[in-house]
């Protein structure tokens, strides 16, 4: 059975990962490896900077982030993200969603228990 809990772990840090993205650019402009420090702290995401960046690409190709390069006296030129307006509106819609789906979620529970 800890095969399955695995698996479906995997699965829903997938399907949190572009709204955990957009959380933590909805603030303040990041660079790459600022943000993958970030999303590294939340407990479960378990993000590397490996899948970090095809989605973070992917992000841009869709509208809803930006970037910029910036020269950096410690190395080299740091790539910044910054959300658009298009992220912040696709970045409100999830958090309803996910609004939606906890609340549901949590009625169910209090439902089993009554049982």
């Amino acid at each position: 059975m800890n095969d399955y809990f695995d698996n479906w772990t995997v699965q829903v840090r997938k399907g949190l990962l572009d709204v955990c993205i957009l959380r933590a650019l909805a603030d303040k402009e990041r660079y790459g490896f600022e943000l993958v420090k970030t999303l590294a702290d939340v407990p479960g995401l378990g993000l590397s900077e490996g899948t970090l960046y095809p989605l973070l690409s992917r992000l841009r190709m869709q509208g809803l982030v930006n970037t910029r390069l910036e020269e950096s006296t410690e190395g080299p030129a740091r790539k910044y993200y910054t959300l658009t307006p298009e992220g912040r509106r696709v970045l409100k819609q999830m958090e309803e969603f996910m609004d939606t789906l906890n609340a549901g979620t949590r009625n169910l529970r209090r439902k089993g228990a009554a049982l």
